[in-house]
């Protein structure tokens, strides 16, 4: 096997910390050296099937609040130290408890771990306030890197611009606004891989570069995703030299209206500007120009948790009839005396897919007699607006690093219990039954509360509107073979799978 892959990434990582860092810039090129207690299958499709990685076996008991994992033995740290229990410990102690002059990005996946225990060597044991159905997940967050206890003891801030794991491959060199390079460990804890020589990923910002470089076959891949007319350009330019994978995209993008700014503290109007969205027709116009496709609720369609489209349909702005939908968007908006509603819809400045989407909005709004402005912001004025308030109605987005109701419904909790919620309301309804979901270890049950919730997110209360899940899109060379797509662009991105045929 052997051969290096090269692999594009549109952005750089502000440090290398993945324990402090939200961005794939730094998991696509550094996750390689690293491995994690346990991980998402990387040859399932919907991205929800947790595995062993450094922790080969695990058990759940009493009642579901303390996890028991056993860590493999003879894994050894690329400075040839062993690692053992101390440092799985070690690390989640600085994930769930970050010490003073640092941060944890994941710190609030935690807040039903009452104890992290290092009984033995080759044991680590969480200890939970109240049972949790999402921690395996969670454990498998793929930046949840375990580091050398030893390092972090003498500097907890240091893995922030060094690199030493035990993943896969080794650190080589990282030359900023350039590339990133790692070679294979010989001394891998998983006998026979890597099967790579080693990887290179090199950093490139403008789209119409990235595309030139796997057409010109300098690349064999760029993980996040391509758009549609990327995709076609390269599939006419390479023909069966390029395989593409697609998935839905545990993204979307979300219309958020200010609670606190009239009249959209009335329910009635934001239930009119969801009626007035034909999503349907958006599915198949929309799908053909930008990474949004299909018509999905709070889960991504096709996975566990995910409404089926029957039921889906009785939701506000779900309902296969446009034209009976509109009218009584209409007459909302007669009753809550603004039938002329204008404001400005303020959107993030970047292509795609936020001005295709925002463009679509508009036209819909006008169809029921709203008049909305369209105001594109650089990205750090758009998240500070978001942030404080200062809109009247926001695109905004929600991403998640596994398709898991934990990670994708935490955002709607209450303002001041969720700092993801930019609506600024409210509902103790929907966070209790945010609770329940959560600690509903029954599949059946949890699926009922997780479409409660969904149904007074949605549909009662309007608080959100959705538009159409991401679509995730990535042609790579033909050769590249073991690496299979998921709904999420973080996952699977350790390489060790993948290898390259002649």
């Amino acid at each position: 096997m052997g051969g290096e892959l090269v692999f594009v990434v549109p952005i750089e990582g502000p440090s290398y910390d993945g324990h402090r860092e939200g961005t794939f810039g730094i998991v696509h090129p550094a996750a390689p050296h690293y491995n994690t207690l346990l991980r998402v299958d990387p040859t399932d499709r919907t991205g929800t099937r947790v595995v062993g990685d450094l922790a080969h076996a695990w058990t759940i008991s009493d009642e579901g609040r303390t996890y028991t994992l056993k860590l493999r033995k003879g894994v050894r740290f690329h400075d040839g130290s062993e690692m053992t229990s101390r440092d799985a410990k070690a690390s989640y102690d600085k994930i769930i408890n970050p010490p003073a002059g640092t941060t944890s990005f994941r710190r609030a996946q935690y807040v039903d771990v009452e104890a992290v225990e290092a009984p033995d060597p080759y044991t680590i044991v969480f200890r939970l306030k109240w049972p949790s159905a999402s921690f395996l997940t969670a454990l498998a967050s793929p930046f949840n890197w375990i580091y050398k206890a030893d390092i972090l003891a003498r500097d907890v801030r240091w893995y922030e611009k060094n690199v030493m794991g035990t993943g896969p491959f080794l650190f080589v060199e990282h030359q900023r606004g350039s590339h990133w390079v790692g070679k294979k460990n010989p001394s891998y804890w998983d006998t026979g891989k890597p099967y790579l020589d080693g990887y290179r990923a090199l950093f490139v910002k403008d789209p119409a570069a990235q595309v030139a470089a796997v057409r010109a076959e300098r690349a064999h891949a760029q993980f996040r995703g391509f758009t549609p007319a990327e995709r076609d350009s390269l599939v006419a330019a390479l023909g069966p030299r390029l395989t593409v994978q697609e998935s839905p995209w545990d993204c979307v993008l979300l219309v958020t209206t200010n609670h606190e700014r009239k009249p959209f503290d009335d329910k009635r109007v934001r239930r009119a500007l969801t009626l007035a969205l034909d999503r349907y027709q958006a599915s198949q116009a929309l799908s053909k120009i930008a990474i949004v496709k299909l018509v999905g609720g709070v889960q991504v369609p096709g996975t566990p948790y995910a409404t089926p489209p029957a039921e889906l349909e009785k939701l506000a702005g779900y309902g296969r009839d446009i034209v009976r939908s509109r009218a009584e968007a209409r007459r909302l908006l007669q009753e809550a005396g603004v039938p002329a509603l204008t404001f400005t819809l303020k959107n993030r400045g970047l292509p795609m897919p936020y001005e295709p989407v925002g463009v679509w909005l508009l036209d819909q709004w006008r169809q029921i007699g709203v008049t909305a402005r369209h105001e594109f912001q650089e990205a750090a004025k758009w998240d500070a607006d978001r942030r404080s308030g200062n809109f009247e109605v926001v695109v905004d987005t929600q991403c998640g690093y596994a398709v898991e109701p934990d990670l994708d419904l935490y955002k709607f909790l209450s303002t001041g219990v969720s700092d993801a919620n930019y609506a600024r309301y409210v509902d103790p309804t929907l966070d209790e039954l945010y609770r329940k979901q959560s600690r509903a270890v029954d599949l059946e049950e949890r699926r009922r509360y997780v479409r409660e919730f969904e149904r007074r997110l949605l549909d009662e209360e309007a608080h959100y509107l959705y538009t159409l899940q991401w679509h995730r899109i990535v042609p790579h060379s033909a050769r590249l073979r073991g690496w299979t797509i998921t709904p999420s662009h973080f996952l699977n991105q350790q390489l060790d799978t993948v290898w390259l045929a002649e």
